[in-house]
């Protein structure tokens, strides 16, 4: 028995010998513990990012080299800190807060010490970095904007945060991320996949040669380049019309939901977030809380519609069987419920229908089609619940599922959102604000492009989207595919001929284009902001929707203009000029386009302002750009032609 025990020992010893030895020689050299070696440096290959193109195939944006030093701080021996600091460009406090930074993400791994050097730079430090052990310098790339266009739409790159690093172990500290816009939304698409080497060191720390001849090498993968939807010239004309103003604008193909431009303004040059300054320009940017230039309130703008949104109340009540295209409602230039009226434009005694309603605009037709929703049944929280049910099927209300890096869902309220505001009894009169897009009906410039869009089509939209195709790939299925909306599609013509009228004979008359036939509709939101406490109401903001032509829509557009005092005043006049530019190529309606370039909003925005619209002499008074601003802007135009 014994002798079978010593000799069962034995074998046991020799297995469990072999198993390290076959350990330590295979799974040794295994990429895990290649990381974990101190006797192995890694170095990084960073790819090229794809470049991104517009619809057309203008390229946006491209790569320009750029080298960075880094540093391993366990490698790091004694050296001439003034002459080190004096080639970096930095100074003494700043050399030993990054190394303290380095050396506590790690002794042992490289972090990023100077970014960004230019060629100059890193010319006359190449030759001297023999004398700083621990440092070296690594290449990689840049963005390089083309233009100076489409901030918010392309987005930008920077350093990833330790946040990032723990939830997605590829980067390390020092590798670049997209941040915003396209950069981040296809990140993966864009980045490839970085390489890496590993080098042999010897007892004195001095590299002797690749890893086993380079075995365990990897070779970076280029990242794939891009084509987005957005138009490059459109875009830039709308980022035009849009100097010295705030607001967001958004431009769809109706045929296949790809976003054709998207303005948020204020903007900003997308170089400035390149480069060594990248950090202090950033900064800068994003102390503005004012103006807010890194708001994109084209797709976070969260506003009251105001009158497009009769556009969705007209389609409710059609489909609910409460109204007819023919019925007529009196108006006396406004509505009246209990001791409160909502005032409109129409002379009293006016009895509009439905093309007329909306052409005019009228307040009293539209609260009476929003009750008769309500009160179909007697029970106007089920009223409500059918009425958000069917706008909530235009994408209102919620995230659209889109590709776009940031949104806001708005708010469509229903019977839930009001139980705890009316929790017994509920009228139709209590929500009657609603009727004219105002109240507690809140939308972003996206919904509302897409919600005319799905009218333009005649009851289906696709999900607004800014890719248009990958390299090498197909776009998601869920970009491709038709959402229904809840309105039968019969009920659309009349809303659309009444859109016609509002550019025939109707609140955007003077709006008119040559040759296209534009379906429209202007929209004034009053605008209350709490001031020393107190609720104080601002200049109104400017809205307008459209699509056209009429049949077959090639772009559908929403324009939002903070405190541009009514629809067709700004906003009315950026939609006609794009919608123009998309159409034709060019723009004949130089008053227009002369005017908006000649006024700005800045004055409205300098300080808090109450009341009527600035008058002089009784007239409404607009504030001038000066000489020196016109004369740049009319140069930035005369550019933009001259591509076409």
């Amino acid at each position: 028995m014994r002798q079978f025990l010593l000799f069962g020992s034995v074998i046991l010893v020799g297995v469990l010998f072999i198993s390290r030895l076959f350990y330590l020689q295979i799974y040794s050299s295994s990429g895990h513990n290649l990381f974990e070696d101190n006797a192995i440096r890694k170095v990084y290959d960073y790819p090229k990012r794809g470049f991104v193109y517009d619809r057309n195939g203008v390229l946006l944006v491209s790569n320009q080299p750029s080298y960075d030093v880094m540093v391993i701080p366990r490698e790091v021996e004694p050296l001439d800190t003034l002459e080190f600091c004096s080639l970096l460009k930095i100074d003494k406090e700043q050399f030993i807060k990054t190394f303290n930074k380095a050396r506590h993400y790690s002794p042992r791994l490289p972090s990023v010490f100077v970014s960004h050097l230019s060629k100059e730079d890193y010319a006359v430090l190449q030759e001297k970095m023999r004398k700083f052990e621990g440092f070296y310098i690594q290449k990689r790339s840049l963005r390089h904007y083309q233009r100076s266009i489409g901030a918010n739409v392309l987005g930008d790159i920077g350093e990833v945060n330790q946040r990032t690093i723990e939830k997605q172990p590829y980067y390390k500290m020092g590798d670049l991320i997209g941040k915003q816009g396209i950069e981040a939304s296809y990140e993966k698409t864009l980045r490839g996949v970085k390489g890496i080497k590993f080098i042999q060191k010897d007892r004195f720390n001095r590299n002797i040669g690749p890893y086993k001849d380079g075995a365990f090498d990897t070779i970076p993968e280029q990242g794939k380049d891009v084509h987005i939807t957005i138009d490059a010239k459109l875009q830039e004309y709308g980022e035009l019309l849009m100097q010295n103003k705030r607001g967001g604008v958004i431009a769809i193909e109706p045929s296949s939901g790809e976003i054709l431009a998207m303005v948020a303004a204020p903007t900003y040059d997308p170089n400035i977030l390149v480069g060594r300054e990248r950090s202090k320009n950033f900064t800068k940017l994003f102390n503005d809380t004012i103006a807010k230039p890194l708001f994109n309130r084209s797709l976070q703008g969260v506003y009251e519609p105001g009158s497009p949104f009769k556009l969705m109340n007209a389609l409710v009540g059609l489909q609910e069987g409460v109204l007819t295209p023919t019925d007529k409602v009196t108006c006396y230039a406004g509505y009246r419920y209990g001791n409160r009226f909502m005032k409109c434009h129409c002379y009293i005694g006016r009895r509009n229908d439905m093309i007329s309603g909306i052409q005019e605009s009228c307040n009293a037709y539209f609260a009476t089609a929003y009750r008769k929703i309500l009160d179909k049944n007697n029970n106007a929280s089920e009223g409500i619940d059918r009425w958000s049910n069917h706008a909530k099927s235009f994408g209102l209300g919620n995230f659209l599922n889109n590709d776009l890096y940031v949104g806001q869902k708005g708010r469509i309220p229903n019977r839930e959102y009001y139980k705890h505001v009316y929790p017994r009894t509920f009228y139709s009169t209590y929500t009657i604000s609603n009727a004219i897009g105002q109240g507690e009906v809140a939308t972003t410039p996206i919904q509302l492009a897409n919600m005319v869009a799905a009218i333009g089509n005649r009851g289906y939209y696709y999900t607004p989207h800014i890719i248009k195709s990958i390299e090498g790939e197909g776009i998601p299925k869920q970009f491709t595919e038709r959402k229904y909306t809840t309105i039968d599609k019969e009920h659309f013509e009349p809303v659309i001929e009444g859109m016609h009228q509002v550019y025939k004979r109707g609140t955007a008359q003077w709006l008119r284009i040559k040759d296209i036939d534009i379906c429209g509709k202007t929209g004034t939101v009053e605008n209350f902001a709490i001031i020393d406490s107190v609720k104080t109401q601002l200049t109104d903001h400017s809205i307008f929707v459209a699509f056209a032509p009429k049949e077959n829509p090639k772009i559908a557009i929403a324009v939002f203009v903070e405190n541009g005092y009514w629809g067709s005043r700004f906003a009315g006049k950026v939609a006609s000029l794009m919608i123009e530019k998309h159409i034709k190529g060019y723009t004949t309606r130089k008053d227009m386009e002369d005017w908006l370039l000649r006024h700005t909003l800045e004055n409205e925005y300098a300080k808090p302002y109450s009341g009527e619209p600035f008058k002089i002499n009784g007239e409404t008074a607009f504030q001038l750009v000066d000489d020196i601003e016109y004369k740049r802007l009319k140069k930035h135009l005369k550019q933009i032609e001259s591509q076409n």
